[in-house]
């Protein structure tokens, strides 16, 4: 027996254009996109689990805060990952109200991390802390900027299907995620090359707090929903 299609009216997420609902069509296809969102965003949750773990453990050991930062920020792209596993589960697959609240909780992934990580970069500033080459951090940041930037991509262009904020909040997570990763391994190469650049390190983590910042206000707004 084919599912019933569902004809679902989406108010659009940016206030200030007050356009007309968007008319989603909730048929095979749509059920079809749902589930994979939901799987990758389950990949997405194992892959920011092990950069977490690694690269916390990496950016310790040799005094890098850009490098710790980056795997801190591994734990609030987890949980836009599980947002959207939560918002196409179940009966919230067919929830209006359920796209509302997992958008608002990717946002609102993106500040969890942001102060340690400017707080940290302006003492490491202010102090003049030296971060060490980690080798292990380079190959991992490495693999994180091959490996996001298409994962990202597909999530967008799901999100556009399924006409969802989260979806899309998530795919932007991991193109920040890329986008910290080569700023973190261009920090770490500039490192092993040349002691006198000790700044560049912190420097950078101070950017990725800013941007997260700002992406965070972005998805709690609705503007990475593409309406």
């Amino acid at each position: 027996m084919m599912p019933r299609a569902e004809l679902v009216a989406e108010p659009c997420c940016d206030a200030a254009t007050h356009a007309a609902p968007i008319a989603v069509v909730r048929d095979a296809g749509w059920q079809r996109n749902a589930r994979w969102a939901r799987r990758l965003a389950w990949v997405s949750l194992a892959v920011m689990l092990t950069e977490g773990v690694v690269g916390l453990w990496q950016g310790i050991v040799v005094g890098s805060i850009a490098l710790t930062g980056w795997a801190l920020g591994s734990a609030p792209e987890g949980l836009a990952s599980a947002m959207v596993i939560w918002r196409f589960s179940g009966s919230r697959t067919h929830c209006e109200k359920s796209e509302r609240r997992a958008q608002r909780g990717v946002a609102v992934s993106f500040w969890l991390t942001a102060p340690y990580i400017a707080a940290e970069s302006i003492r490491h500033l202010a102090g003049r802390e030296h971060a060490e080459t980690s080798v292990i951090g380079i190959w991992l940041t490495a693999l994180a900027l091959v490996l996001m930037p298409p994962l990202g991509r597909v999530k967008h262009r799901l999100a556009a299907r399924l006409a969802s904020g989260a979806t899309k909040g998530e795919g932007t997570q991991n193109y920040l995620c890329a986008a910290q990763a080569g700023a973190v391994l261009i920090g770490l190469g500039v490192t092993a090359c040349w002691s006198g650049a000790w700044w560049v390190d912190p420097a950078i983590a101070l950017a990725i707090a800013g941007v997260a910042v700002w992406q965070g206000f972005r998805a709690w707004r609705g503007l990475d929903c593409g309406c």
